[in-house]
């Protein structure tokens, strides 16, 4: 869904996936003001995984006040029934969803602790829920439990600026970055810094993703040296880094990591996308000038789909398939293992009916299949008849 040169309506800002309780994939996208006519707007469209599109309309509107400016960023909370918009204006709202696609509604709530706070670069939830993150375009960083928004963290100085934030896996860590080239790990629990990552002086960490897979535990950093983007990996036990590898040609903008941790992705700044397999850090997909000749701002996996939604102020919303191997339904799992289940019953009951040697012993004396065991315990009486030297006198 792109922009319109004719279009009423605003450049696309953010966007997000929402991953519903039915297993209903939608995404929700912000909308700047366009002149005094145009509001900004949140938009809901529902998402086709035939067609691979969005619906050409959307299943909800929501029009913002010119008081409130234009929506900056979006996190959807892993529920699925509600997300958190912050806006140009410095406060942040939460937006909860009401009804099915037929017929849904979005109701606005304040929320008090992120009122007046400034414009945020970027807000997150941690993958259960529990935790909420906001950085802010004057270094400010704020973690809070969710929904009580009991202060974890509240850092006035975090950094010079936030650039990007990542929770990982188990919500015990976050990562940031600030506009300085520097990066941080923040020990969430106890509400203090870690550690900073070690670069050379040269050297800028932009954007962090942790692993999601469960298996390994790395965070995934963007690193620009000159005109050079390369992708550095750190081990979240040392937070050492063990290797790097260069991905995509420009200067990358925006870094993604799927649910399942199996793929990450990078956005760059003159429009493309790039897809590699965690576990080789190998390419498996690679789409130039999806976004020609801008910054890629968004960039977001489907929860349910091998689909990427990215957005930019040019070119607006665009999903795109991945052309990467398939993955295994469930319901195809449980079929295959049916079948061997089947094809092991069927072996069976041939091996039944053809085998005489195991299966069915011969019951006759005389039959030549029958097995001739020489005995190996006698009978005592029968020993003592063979005994030819009789007793022995001592």
């Amino acid at each position: 869904m792109g922009n319109d040169a004719g279009s009423p309506q605003g450049p696309v800002t953010c966007g997000s996936w929402i991953r519903r309780p039915e297993n209903l994939n939608l995404v929700v996208l912000g909308r700047s003001r366009r002149g005094n006519s145009c509001p900004a707007l949140l938009e809901i469209f529902s998402f086709d995984p035939t067609t691979i599109s969005l619906s050409t309309s959307p299943l909800t509107t929501y029009v913002l006040e010119a008081e409130e400016g234009d929506p900056d960023a979006i996190a959807v909370h892993p529920s699925g029934d509600d997300f958190v918009c912050a806006f140009s204006n410095g406060n942040c709202k939460l937006f909860e969803l009401y009804g099915r696609e037929t017929n849904m509604k979005l109701l606005a709530k304040e929320l008090t602790p992120l009122q007046g706070i400034g414009p945020q670069k970027c807000i997150s939830f941690s993958v259960d829920g529990s935790k909420f993150a906001a950085g802010g375009l004057d270094g400010h960083l704020r973690i809070m439990e969710w929904p009580s928004m009991g202060v974890i963290l509240d850092e006035p100085r975090a950094h010079k600026s936030v650039r990007d934030m990542d929770f990982s896996l188990d919500s015990e860590f976050l990562a940031s970055t600030s506009t300085d080239g520097s990066a941080r790990i923040w020990k969430i629990e106890d509400g203090v810094p870690l550690t900073t990552l070690s670069r050379r002086s040269d050297e800028k960490i932009e954007l962090c993703r942790f692993s999601k897979d469960g298996t390994k535990p790395f965070l995934f950093c963007s690193v620009q040296k000159g005109d050079t983007s390369v992708t550095s990996v750190y081990d979240i036990s040392t937070w050492n880094k063990i290797g790097h590898k260069r991905l995509i040609r420009k200067s990358a903008s925006v870094m993604s990591i799927s649910q399942d941790g199996k793929y990450l992705s990078l956005g760059s700044k003159d429009g493309d996308i790039c897809v590699v397999e965690v576990k080789k850090m190998q390419i498996y997909h690679y789409s130039r000038r999806l976004h020609l000749g801008t910054d890629i701002s968004s960039l977001e996996f489907c929860p349910g789909e091998r689909v990427v939604l990215t957005t930019s102020v040019e070119w607006g919303a665009l999903v795109t398939k991945l052309t990467v191997p398939k993955d295994w339904k469930e319901w195809q799992i449980y079929l295959v293992l049916l079948g061997l289940f089947l094809a092991s019953i069927v072996a069976f009951y041939i091996f039944f009916e053809n085998s005489d040697s195991f299966w069915k012993f011969p019951m006759g004396k005389d039959q030549p299949a029958r097995p001739r065991f020489k005995p190996v315990l006698r009978d005592p009486q029968s020993y003592e008849d063979q005994n030819v030297w009789g007793p022995v006198d001592m």
